[in-house]
């Protein structure tokens, strides 16, 4: 805030030259001030009421027209404080809204929050029955960070709403109040009010929603689960209660149960059923996320985005005849969707350029490098040039020309810092795919020396460092990204499950698996992890049961591998083969694959 913010108000300035009044009248003043405030009306019929064709004389009068285009004028000089007490004594004094309204967006636009808080309520005083002084009197404490003053104003404000709109008031609140620094201070204040508007019927279901959200807002996640049901049981068409649920999902598992017994109730609810199967794919369960969405796509095949999301899946657990068929028609499709607006037109335009690039990866996935390389002709968004150069890059790979491959992926001169890093991510990933880990790890440890403290670069040479089997430099990377990024989950798992696979420190590595699944508990390589580590702890038992869960929503061949080994150790060896042969026909050469067959000498 200006220091002249806080001068005291100052005498009136001597009369400004008549010429100067008129340009500033018409031409500084806003639309609002050309009129007489309410407050300031005569209360006669008589002057109220002009007769035709008489002249309508303006109701201000002198001292007021003059305070105004004084708080005007010093506005408009850059003296926002001045101006804020000179229009804030008028507010006050004609009690007039659009003039409270505009002293609190001077006070906004200064960034002067308590002062626009004050005038708000100066506003809220002056004129009780005012909806929009007590809207922006509770907006204000949100914004300030405020939460133990709302609760009184928000009942204000709920008694002044019609009662058809007080369900909205509630609805929008968690949003009010999502950039609040202390989330649980929040939910304790507004917790109150809000079960007091839960016992209302008409608020009974927006009060709950409200609630949880800002339950889960401040980390009570087991709460929100809980109001989640309640809202199930007693409103079982509300669409907030589902989306609740599946926002939940991550941090409390039995959500999911809600939703799932939505579906079962509602079947043909397409849209709850396409939201399911992107919060499982956004989960990491490709398999459970494209059964929904192939269920969408055979109950509504209009739904263009929903081959999309198959594509997408189905690219994902190498299905890459199956991804090119849900894409094709996915670009089919969208060739009839309407592009009448330009926001419209880019995003068809990117989505299609996206398309594209996934056909390339899934043509490449088949061998089929002329058409691989023919899908990527067809992209020109500068925004796509990394994921282009890349898949460029893979395709001379296989064609032994993994120098040239490279040369395209080394940062030139120019390049900015964020393509760079693209790059020698790229790079390491292309000798990674090609297994000269140590080339891979050199690339990736320039990068960290060009970006330090960079907690993907870090974890990304870490596992080089694994594959070289420095163990201890892997160790020292994992801590340190560890330490700059407290909540970085794979770090936690990679070391756990590097420690049970090499099957020392296992009780160490059994608390760090643990310590990634309370970040992400349904992620399938977490609970892959877990299963291993149970394994070699000698629970067989608990390992299969894991490594079950595990295959089950994630098909990966590495987990594959290890499944197989644990129903080899125990007996089930026909079922191990099942298991092995449906991960070698995904990746013929994987490497955890054929090292475990080898070592237990197995055959398929």
């Amino acid at each position: 805030m200006p220091a002249t913010y806080r001068r005291s108000k100052p005498s009136l300035p001597a009369l400004a030259p008549a010429a100067l009044l008129v340009a500033s009248l018409f031409g500084g003043l806003p639309a609002w001030a050309a009129t007489a405030p309410s407050a300031a009306v005569p209360s006669s019929p008589a002057a109220s009421a002009p007769q035709e064709d008489e002249p309508t004389n303006s109701v201000m009068d002198a001292p007021l027209f003059y305070q105004l285009l004084v708080g005007e004028m010093e506005l408009s000089t850059g003296q926002a404080g001045v101006a804020y007490q000179v229009l804030l004594d008028a507010a006050r004094r004609t009690q007039d809204e659009e003039l409270f309204k505009r002293v609190v967006n001077i006070a906004l636009q200064a960034r002067a929050g308590e002062q626009a808080l004050g005038a708000a309520k100066a506003w809220a005083n002056a004129i009780p029955t005012s909806l929009a002084a007590h809207q922006m009197v509770v907006q204000l404490l949100a914004l300030l960070n405020r939460p133990s003053e709302v609760a009184d104003p928000l009942r204000e404000l709920l008694q002044l709403t019609p009662a058809e709109q007080r369900p909205m008031v509630l609805a929008v609140l968690p949003r009010t109040f999502q950039r609040a620094t202390e989330p649980l201070k929040v939910y304790q204040a507004l917790e109150p009010v809000l079960q007091s508007s839960a016992k209302d019927p008409q608020t009974h279901d927006m009060a709950l929603v409200a609630q949880a959200r800002l339950a889960q807002a401040a980390g009570d996640t087991a709460t929100a689960l809980k109001l989640a049901r309640e809202l199930a049981e007693s409103s079982p068409q509300l669409e907030d209660t589902m989306q609740l649920a599946l926002d939940l999902m991550p941090s409390q598992p039995e959500a999911e149960a809600l939703v799932t017994a939505r579906l079962k109730a509602q079947p043909t609810n397409n849209a709850l059923r396409l939201a399911y199967g992107r919060a499982l794919a956004r989960a990491q369960r490709p398999e459970d996320a494209a059964r929904e969405f192939r269920a969408v796509i055979e109950a509504a095949p209009d739904t263009v985005s929903a081959w999309f999301a198959l594509g997408a899946m189905e690219l994902d657990l190498r299905h890459a005849a199956a991804a090119e068929t849900a894409l094709t028609e996915y670009l089919k499709r969208l060739a009839d969707v309407p592009a009448t607006d330009t926001d419209n037109g880019l995003m068809i335009a990117e989505a299609r350029q996206q398309a594209w690039l996934m056909l390339s990866q899934a043509a490449e996935m088949r061998g089929d490098v002329k058409a691989a390389e023919a899908w990527l002709q067809k992209i020109d968004r500068p925004d796509r040039k990394i994921e282009t150069l890349y898949r460029r890059a893979s395709l001379l790979a296989r064609q032994d020309k993994l120098d040239q491959g490279r040369k395209l992926l080394q940062p030139q001169a120019g390049d900015s810092d964020a393509d760079a890093r693209a790059k020698m991510l790229a790079e390491a990933q292309l000798l990674r795919e090609a297994r000269l880990w140590q080339a891979a790890h050199d690339v990736l440890k320039r990068a960290n020396e060009r970006f330090s403290e960079d907690v993907d670069l870090l974890y990304e040479q870490s596992m080089m460092a694994e594959k070289l089997n420095n163990v201890d430099e892997m160790e020292t990377l994992l801590k340190r990204v560890i330490a700059l990024k407290p909540d970085y989950a794979n770090a936690y798992n990679a070391l756990g499950y590097s420690l049970a696979d090499r099957g020392v420190r296992l009780e160490e590595s059994r608390g760090l698996i643990a310590k990634a699944l309370s970040y992400a508990p349904k992620e399938p390589f977490f609970i892959d992890s877990m299963g291993w580590v149970e394994f070699k702890l000698g629970n067989r038992t608990e390992a299969l049961r894991l490594l079950r869960e595990a295959y089950q929503a994630r098909p990966d061949t590495e987990i594959a591998a290890h499944l197989g080994e644990v129903l080899w150790i125990a007996g089930e060896q026909d079922e191990a083969r099942r298991v092995w042969q449906e991960g070698a026909k995904r990746e013929p050469k994987n490497e955890a694959l054929l090292e475990t067959l080898n070592r237990l000498k197995a055959k398929l």
